[in-house]
């Protein structure tokens, strides 16, 4: 392996781990993740093709790495407030409030199908571009665009009730 590619690895890894984050919901599942992740891009490097984007080939694998977890231990994503304490601020009431939001934001991800999860995570998240979502899912531009508005609908209609008139409704009930 060469130098340049463990350099860009290293290099990766911040990012790597928000994307394992908004998949996992909880720090010590994340940095498993990453961890399988980077060891399974290190020790299979020759799998990746020179030319195309090495982190998307990364998260390629973080991806197939998570849903294989999925489907073998079949629980959902939970956040705990022990992981929510790391993402906020300081600021009293407005750490409460902060907190509050990312939970009621968090538990709404976590009940989207996980094909509507991964975008979300990769384009409002990670700030991906559409056309490096969908080389990273391998799937049409056009289908990352209706699943991030579907995933969208669903967060808006998960975080509002209209009846009671206030945001974060689920969350608070």
């Amino acid at each position: 392996m060469t130098e340049e590619i463990r350099e860009r690895v290293i290099a990766f890894i911040p990012r790597l781990r928000r994307f394992a984050f908004s998949l996992t919901g909880d720090w010590d599942r994340m940095e498993e993740l990453v961890q399988d992740t980077c060891e399974r891009a290190l020790t299979r490097h020759q799998q990746w093709k020179p030319g195309t984007s090495l982190e998307s080939w990364m998260c390629r694998i973080a991806q197939n790495l998570w849903k294989d977890g999925l489907k073998a231990k079949k629980h959902r994503m939970q956040v705990s407030d022990d992981s929510l304490h790391f993402l906020t601020g300081v600021d009293g009431r407005n750490e409460m409030e902060e907190r509050l939001t990312l939970k009621a934001v968090m538990a709404a991800i976590s009940r989207l199908p996980a094909d509507q999860r991964l975008v979300i995570a990769l384009v409002c998240i990670d700030g991906r571009s559409y056309a490096e979502t969908a080389e990273i899912l391998d799937i049409p531009v056009g289908t990352v665009m209706s699943r991030l508005a579907r995933a969208r609908q669903a967060l808006y209609a998960g975080l509002y009730d209209s009846e009671r008139g206030s945001p974060y409704a689920k969350a608070e009930g």
